[in-house]
């Protein structure tokens, strides 16, 4: 299998688990048989949420979800022989440091739910905790690896947290950070890991706030002849406004194939449902004209 995916992808995730307990639902510790079943239960009005917009006009060929095994397990196995694009989160929720959810039997499980992409978060800081990225990186290797051979894609979520002595040179100012450092830091984060040996085919994007520096990022993604090697926007939770600015700098971007929004197309649509105040009916209505905003506002910019 070759490296990178350049067609539209336009992801749907939730595959929140830690902060979707304890944000959504208020609950701390382990679950019970209840809980977890209503998680469940509350994943498949996202689901569908996903399948009216694809009934609606989005296309399914460039339409996908990112879900995780513990809640989503049956929603994959549906989506997978509906045909549609599926990736699987494999990291343990909510660590700064990544690890396997399920150690070394990681591979079983992508085995079998057969996903299109298996789909990681990492927190790497180009000029931090120098042992903490040769740990992660060695994991990250060995699941890149084994990927590629089982004819999966990979991927790569890059969140770049700021030291402290980052958000000191901006005199603590994390808006300045994000502006005038993170670029540059998601650039060099991006060449250490190829370095690295780690291949994404597809790298999943904090937003900038700047056409030119959303270049530089597809350019280093793209470095050394990985020409089809894609990136997406994520969403990170922001507000709608935000979320358009991102995805309307990214569009058209060389490289730049679609973006993965998620709590800011279902959590207020959830949370309503959740807590009586919408049908469900309605809620998978708004999660599905979310979804559906950000497909038109990417295709609109981009062309």
């Amino acid at each position: 299998m070759s490296l990178g995916y350049d067609r539209p992808l336009y992801i749907l995730p939730f595959d929140h688990r830690g902060s979707f307990q304890k944000k959504m639902f208020g609950w701390p510790g382990e679950l019970t048989p209840e809980q977890t079943a209503e998680m469940a239960r509350t994943k498949e009005v996202i689901y569908d949420g996903f399948k009216a917009a694809l009934a609606a006009g989005v296309a399914k060929e460039k339409a996908g979800i990112l879900i995780d095994e513990q809640f989503g397990s049956k929603i994959i196995r549906d989506a997978v022989a509906q045909g549609y694009t599926v990736a699987l989160t494999i990291e343990k929720s909510g660590q700064d440091e990544f690890d396997f959810e399920y150690g070394a039997d990681f591979g079983k499980h992508i085995k079998a739910l057969n996903p299109t992409f298996g789909k990681v978060l990492v927190r790497y800081n180009p000029e931090g905790d120098r042992d903490l990225n040769a740990r992660q990186n060695e994991r990250l290797k060995r699941l890149s690896e084994w990927l590629h051979k089982e004819d999966y894609k990979y991927v790569f979520e890059l969140l770049v947290p700021a030291t402290d002595t980052q958000l000191e040179s901006v005199k603590g100012d994390k808006k300045a950070y994000e502006q005038k450092v993170r670029p540059r830091l998601m650039v060099q984060a991006v060449h250490q890991i190829q370095e690295a040996g780690i291949e994404p085919d597809v790298w999943k994007i904090e937003g900038l706030d700047r056409r030119e520096d959303c270049a530089k990022v597809a350019q280093a993604v793209r470095r050394g002849g990985r020409d089809r090697v894609g990136c997406i926007v994520l969403g990170r939770g922001e507000d709608d406004k935000k979320v358009r600015e991102w995805l309307a700098a990214a569009a058209g971007v060389p490289g730049y194939i679609g973006f993965a929004v998620g709590r800011t197309t279902f959590w207020d649509p959830i949370k309503d449902w959740h807590q009586d105040r919408i049908k469900r009916e309605e809620a998978v209505r708004r999660i599905a004209a979310n979804y559906r905003e950000w497909v038109d506002i990417f295709e609109k910019a981009a062309s």
